[in-house]
C-alpha cells in the first residue's frame, strides 16, 4: 500500500474546509483515474435533486473503487463540478456520508454554468493510487 500524506504546510493559507493543499504519494504501484461521475443510477435514471445527485455520484465512485480493488483511502484527489453554489452544503454532506468526516484529500471544487447533460447538477472525478 502506498503512503499518502496530505499536507497544509505553513506559509499557505488555511483551506477552511475538508481538503488538503497537497497530496504526497510514496510507493504507489497502480494509479487509477476515474471519469467524472454524475447522479445517474445503475438503471440509467437520473436523480432529480442536487442532493440526491451528490449521493448517487459518490455511490458510483465507490463502485468504481471496488472494481479497481481500491477504497476511498486510496483517493489522492477529487475534482468536483457543481452547477449551483447552493449545492455546496449538500456536496459536503454527501462526501462525509460516503467517506467520513475526516476525509480530506487534495481537492478542487468548481461552480460551472452547465455539465454535459442539462439534467446533471454535479460531477465528481477522482484520482487514486494503490
Amino acid at each position: 500500500m502506498p503512503r499518502l500524506t496530505f499536507r497544509n504546510p505553513p506559509g499557505v493559507h488555511s483551506t477552511g474546509g475538508r481538503y488538503s493543499h497537497s497530496a504526497i504519494v510514496e510507493g504507489a504501484e497502480r494509479w487509477a483515474h476515474f471519469s467524472g461521475q454524475v447522479g445517474t443510477r445503475p438503471d440509467g435514471t437520473v436523480a432529480e435533486t442536487g442532493e440526491e445527485q451528490c449521493a448517487v455520484a459518490f455511490a458510483n465512485l465507490r463502485a468504481l473503487f471496488a472494481d479497481a480493488g481500491m477504497t476511498p483511502a486510496n483517493i489522492v484527489k477529487l475534482t468536483v463540478f457543481l452547477t449551483d453554489p447552493a449545492l455546496i452544503p449538500a456536496y459536503r454532506a454527501a462526501r462525509a456520508a460516503a467517506f467520513g468526516e475526516g476525509f480530506a484529500p487534495a481537492s478542487t471544487l468548481l461552480i460551472v454554468a452547465g455539465l454535459a447533460s442539462p439534467d446533471d447538477k454535479v460531477e465528481i472525478e477522482a484520482i487514486a493510487c494503490a
